[in-house]
């Protein structure tokens, strides 16, 4: 069997539907509330039932105590910008498959912008790490956000759906995209690719109940899991709602 197919059964290992944390916002957003003590953080959302989180590689080491077999997951981030950039949706790769190994990650993930001036970049990018992830058997998670200029268009159906195949069509094993707005949406996203779609949180919502909602109808339209940081990690009570999640994402 191989490398790639086994942490990819690694990381689906407690249900079908994958429950991961991102905890890579610190270099976008710097030490926000619930960022600074990561490893609280890290421990509230792995008991709460997380399968696993996402940090860049400078936090990686932090966390050594609640990445594990059997336990939370490890996914190295490798690309990133800055709010403080003349340009944030420029995402730059700063590390690599072999360091991410290295740190014992069961998976990497890269950001990329559709849209933005500086995709053609961001897609040669990806497509170069997908081929070092066939390499060297590593799953690779592609954030794909549609970044135009124009809001709206982030949750556009049509332009989700593009977004998710061309992830498909570069080479990358798991998507991450924004979730539409409606289950009937939502379907044709997940119906346009083969490979697991899981939905972002984005900014930090008014209500949990409108989260959790969000979630329920992105699971009935074919949703793989979740990749949900801020909504989490900015909540008062980050293991009681990883909780919550676990719970809907392991309802049949």
């Amino acid at each position: 069997m191989k490398g790639k197919e086994v942490r990819l059964r690694q990381l689906f290992k407690r249900s079908k539907r994958l429950f991961i944390v991102p905890l890579d916002h610190g270099i976008t957003i710097g030490p926000a509330p619930g960022l600074i003590d990561i490893r609280k953080t890290v421990k509230a959302v792995v008991d709460g039932g997380a399968d696993a989180i996402i940090v860049h590689k400078g936090l990686a080491k932090q966390i050594i105590d609640y990445v594990h077999p059997g336990g939370c997951d490890l996914v190295v981030h490798l690309s990133a910008s800055t709010s403080l950039s003349p340009d944030p949706n420029k995402k730059e790769t700063i590390s690599s498959v072999k360091h991410a190994i290295r740190m014992g990650a069961t998976a990497v993930s890269a950001h990329i912008n559709l849209g933005s001036s500086f995709e053609s970049g961001m897609l040669k990018d990806l497509g170069t790490l997908a081929e070092e992830c066939d390499l060297w058997g590593m799953p690779l998670l592609a954030m794909m956000y549609v970044r135009d200029g124009i809001a709206e268009n982030e949750y556009h159906p049509a332009k989700i759906k593009h977004a998710a195949r061309v992830a498909e069509e570069v080479g990358a094993d798991i998507v991450k995209v924004n979730y539409t707005g409606s289950p009937e949406t939502f379907a044709e996203v997940t119906g346009a690719v083969n490979i697991p779609v899981v939905i972002a949180g984005g900014p930090k919502m008014d209500s949990t109940g409108d989260l959790l909602a969000m979630i329920t109808d992105a699971v009935k339209a074919g949703a793989s899991g979740v990749a949900i940081g801020r909504n989490i990690f900015q909540d008062r009570s980050p293991e009681t709602l990883a909780a919550s999640i676990r719970h809907i994402l392991d309802t049949p």
